[in-house]
């Protein structure tokens, strides 16, 4: 443009500037609407859907690896006493193991630790299925099992990411949430009917070699995706290290509520499958478990659909009373007798589960700083491990000593939703 205003003559006659229309502004993208907007919305974030696919290839086995080392024991070994005792310790050794790899990947990065930490939970789980082949001593059962336990939180990782991307977004973050918890109860409850399959159609050792291979494959593949994975915090030379999660105002209460939220699932399970043994249909409490599993599924994927409205410690309060409201359907259900009413109330009593279990993560994500988040949301699931291995052993007693069970025995899940609820008042009241 200079240089054409420079070959004009000196001489020549002005010319009346022509009014150029005004530039347009540049046309932004729409959102997207329709009744599943949301979530197109956090998944049109680049790099959202690749490691959300090798995140669920990861997460797929958690559902997988208990039930199969039950079935491979139990059948090559006959003792589901023996099945029984290999997966509680290794369900103890990951309570004590899971907060401490967690705590390397926030320090360090999710590629580099959670690679070296998944090769070593697999050589655990091979090591598990040769010692079962062939014969070796009991006690190295629980040596291989135990060595499983550094399998990092897939979970805890995708949740991380969201929260990372999504910073500054609480209705996206929200949805990201209760996406990630309805993943989690699809594969808990599509794992143990694949393990299942796998090791009766097949042979006893087949679940366990499947779900190591996919959660190789599904880590490797997450683990691949940089460009998502949330930075590494500097941390200034000389500056003191910031508390544990555990020591964090807020979250030890927190921790008690996902602990007996972890009762229910617990005790749950075992009861359905007494009261399903006990009226001569056990084929059917896979089934009757997956109602629950799905309910959860369904509730957790609308309520993402749901904008949060309210602070998210209040909306966590009336979640948890919800679910304290719905868990005494099964209870009311199984004091008919009928398998068919158990089945229709296990339905919606899961569908307070999910948006408890949403809300309470975003609380977790909330409370604990952005470089411990890891190793925070993994101390919210060592809680719910915890609360499930008492679960099923309160539900277990229940069955065998309560009078008139097992309907009698749904009681342990109902009491401890309500105790979930009380833990959440008092604590609610403590804040204010």
């Amino acid at each position: 443009m200079i240089l054409f205003l420079a070959a004009r003559p000196v001489t020549a006659p002005p010319v009346r500037p022509v009014a150029r229309p005004a530039r347009r502004a540049p046309r932004l993208r729409r959102s997207p609407r329709g009744p599943l907007a949301p979530y197109r919305r956090i998944f049109a974030v680049p790099g959202t859907r690749a490691f959300t696919a090798a995140n669920l290839l990861a997460r797929l086995p958690m559902g997988m690896l208990s039930i199969s080392a039950v079935l491979m024991i139990a059948g090559s070994r006959g003792s589901y006493a023996l099945a029984g005792a290999v997966t509680a310790t290794g369900l103890a050794a990951t309570a004590l193991a899971g907060p401490w790899t967690a705590r390397l990947i926030d320090r360090h990065g999710q590629a580099r630790i959670a690679v070296p930490a998944t090769v070593l939970a697999v050589l655990g789980s091979v090591g598990l299925l040769l010692c079962v082949h062939h014969d070796a001593p009991a006690w190295t059962l629980f040596a291989c099992y135990a060595a499983t336990a550094t399998t990092p939180n897939t979970g805890g990782m995708s949740r991380a990411r969201w929260a990372h991307l999504l910073r500054g977004d609480p209705a996206a973050l929200h949805t990201a949430n209760s996406f990630e918890q309805a993943a989690d109860e699809l594969c808990f409850m599509l794992g143990p009917v694949l393990a299942t399959l796998l090791c009766t159609a097949l042979f006893p050792e087949a679940g366990t070699a499947v779900a190591a291979a996919l959660l190789l494959t599904g880590v490797l593949l997450f683990a691949a995706q940089r460009r998502t994975e949330p930075p590494v915090p500097h941390r200034e030379a000389g500056r003191a290290r910031p508390r544990p999660p555990l020591r964090l105002p807020g979250l030890p209460p927190l921790l008690a509520t996902f602990l007996c939220t972890g009762a229910i699932f617990g005790s749950l399970e075992v009861v359905t499958v007494a009261f399903a043994d006990h009226h001569g249909v056990r084929s059917a409490a896979g089934a009757m478990l997956a109602l629950q599993a799905a309910g959860s599924c369904a509730a957790g994927l609308l309520y993402g659909l749901l904008p949060p409205a309210g602070r998210t410690a209040r909306r966590f309060l009336r979640c948890v009373a919800a679910m304290a409201a719905l868990m005494l359907l099964p209870l009311l259900a199984a004091s008919t007798g009928s398998a068919v009413a158990l089945a229709a109330a296990l339905l919606p009593a899961g569908m307070a589960t999910a948006p408890t279990m949403v809300t309470g993560m975003g609380l977790v994500q909330s409370r604990v700083p952005a470089g411990q988040l890891n190793e925070g949301m993994t101390l919210a699931v060592t809680a719910l491990l915890g609360g499930i291995a008492a679960g099923s052993a309160a539900g277990g007693w229940a069955v065998d000593h309560l009078p008139g069970s097992p309907p009698a025995a749904y009681v342990v899940p109902a009491s401890a939703a309500g105790l979930a609820l009380v833990t959440s008042l008092l604590t609610a009241r403590a804040r204010r």
